[in-house]
């Protein structure tokens, strides 16, 4: 099976830094566990990106990956491109506001 690459936008790159910043402020274990977690989980784009839900009905290669961790956890939106590229638009807990 071929695989996808994936890459981060700056955008999104600032926003795992965001995220581990706020953590690292409480917890320097809990910001590497919620990284390492966020990692894995996009590793599963390589191979299925289509396996995750649809962000907008209207838009099949736009989606998000639910990322479990502790009681809420974390959403990527992403994009999916002709060239077998995922392309990791924005990361954020899924406490936030909604991103776009």
């Amino acid at each position: 099976m071929k695989q996808y690459r994936v890459r981060f936008t700056p955008e999104a790159e600032d926003d795992l830094l965001r995220l581990y910043e706020y953590l690292l402020e409480r917890d320097l274990s809990v910001a590497e566990r919620a990284l390492g977690a966020i990692e894995k989980a996009i590793e599963v784009l390589r191979f299925s990106p289509f396996s995750c839900r649809k962000a907008l009905p209207e838009r099949p290669f736009l989606r998000e990956l639910i990322i479990p961790y502790g009681r809420a956890g974390y959403v990527a939106l992403f994009a999916i491109e002709p060239d077998r590229t995922v392309t990791i638009l924005a990361v954020r807990h899924q406490r936030e506001e909604d991103y776009q």
